[in-house]
């Protein structure tokens, strides 16, 4: 992930946090087979369900920032440890269980993002209140959370 200005295209904001959710879920269904070894990607260690933590604490995070934003409020900063910390439950089994629980929690999410963002004009969608990237630059923003997703990768192929 980055903190540089996100590109953005002719692609709708809603369907870019839905299409990284379904690209989330889609690896997620095989990580039933992970053999409980890490992945290690840019000096970071990432596991199924460290993946699924930082994508939803992402959507939870900026899903705050906008929504203080459109009320005139200030942000609250996060105050998330992010991918620098490997908890003792990011290394448990990842269960069907999990999978359902992720899938539910993920899906949950972008249905919010894309009422939210299908709610807005294009105007409020590049001429975001407050300081920060646009809403538009923050939904293309969160499109890069397949990042995540990624480090685990699709493990129906073995690990």
């Amino acid at each position: 992930m980055t903190n540089e200005i996100p590109i953005t295209d002719d692609r709708s904001p809603a369907l870019v946090v839905t299409a990284m959710v379904d690209h989330v879920l889609g690896l997620a269904a095989t990580w039933t087979a992970w053999d409980g070894r890490p992945f290690q990607t840019d000096q970071r260690i990432y596991t199924p369900h460290k993946a699924i933590r930082r994508v939803a604490d992402h959507l939870v995070d900026h899903l705050a920032e906008l929504e203080a934003r459109l009320a005139g409020h200030e942000t609250v900063p996060d105050r998330w440890h992010a991918s620098a910390i490997t908890t003792p439950a990011d290394l448990a089994p990842f269960t069907e269980q999990d999978l359902e629980e992720a899938s539910s929690r993920l899906l949950r999410l972008a249905r919010i993002w894309s009422a939210r963002l299908n709610a807005l004009t294009s105007d409020e969608l590049d001429r975001s209140p407050g300081e920060g990237w646009t809403f538009r630059q923050i939904a293309f923003h969160l499109g890069g959370s397949v990042y995540y997703a990624d480090a685990v990768g699709d493990l129906s192929t073995g690990h």
